[in-house]
Order: C-alpha cells, then structure tokens, then sequence
C-alpha cells in the first residue's frame, strides 16, 4: 500500500486522490503526463528519479523540488516533461526566470541537503509501497495501470 497523502505532498485539485510516482526523465512518462495531470480529482505527485536509467534525473527532481519552495512546482514539474531536449542548468535557469523565481535561492535550494532529502523521501516511500520503476499511479491505495483510469 502506499503512503496515503500528507501535507507535504505536491498535490492540486480536489475529490479522489491520484498518487503518481513519475521520472522526469521518462520518456513513458512524458508522454502519458498530458492523460494524468487531465484526470479529475486530487493529483499527488511524487518523485521516483531512476538515475540508473536516466542519469540527469535527480537534477532535474531537484529544481521541481526548488521551484517548489517558490510556489511553482507544477509549472517547473510540467515544463520538463514538455520539453525533454532542454534540462541542462541553463535550460532550467531560464525555466525559473521564466516562471518568476529568485534565481539565487533556486540554485541554492535545489543543491540543498533538504531538497536532496525530500526527493529521497519520495522515492523511498515509492520503494516501501512496490514502486520498482516508473510511471507508478496509485488510487484509493492501490496501485492501477494507466489504462485502468
């Protein structure tokens, strides 16, 4: 079973809850992210960066994380997936301009030990509930394949 939501949970809207378990460098997950983030209900999102897949991943959970310290973590989250071809820092240095962000706290938070902390947090509570590689969709506390929504 997976960790019910809590207030630490990246989360938008309202009703049933969806707990999504994504790698923002996840091509599977890209394409599939435009289906989930249209489902109706409460959308959680956690972080499930597979680094040995996909190297450059846990950067990038690190500046959703930190662009989530200023309140856009689903602009930051959703502008990876719609764009894969661009996540190198400068990449992400114009994402968090574009988005309004203090570019100095966002370069310092996204390299903090509590950013790295919370992304560790997720991924671990994705291991504890049979997450083995994503895009891992949870509802009602029980894991469904994408089709199934």
């Amino acid at each position: 079973m997976v960790a019910p939501a809590g207030p630490e949970d990246h989360a938008r809207g309202e009703g049933a809850e969806t707990i999504v378990y994504a790698d923002l460098r996840c091509p599977h997950c890209a394409a599939v992210w435009p289906r989930i983030a249209a489902l109706e209900g409460r959308l959680i999102v956690r972080h499930f960066p597979v680094a040995a897949k996909h190297p450059r991943s846990p950067a990038l959970h690190a500046a959703a994380e930190a662009a989530g310290a200023q309140g856009a973590f689903f602009a930051m989250f959703e502008s990876l997936f719609a764009d894969q071809a661009r996540v190198d820092d400068p990449h992400l240095w114009e994402r968090a301009q574009r988005f309004g962000l203090d570019l100095k706290r966002f370069e310092a938070d996204r390299r903090s030990e509590r950013t790295l902390a919370r992304v560790r947090r997720d991924t671990d509570s994705g291991l504890a509930a049979g997450v083995a590689d994503t895009l891992a969709i949870f509802r009602g506390g029980r894991a469904v394949e994408i089709d199934a929504l």
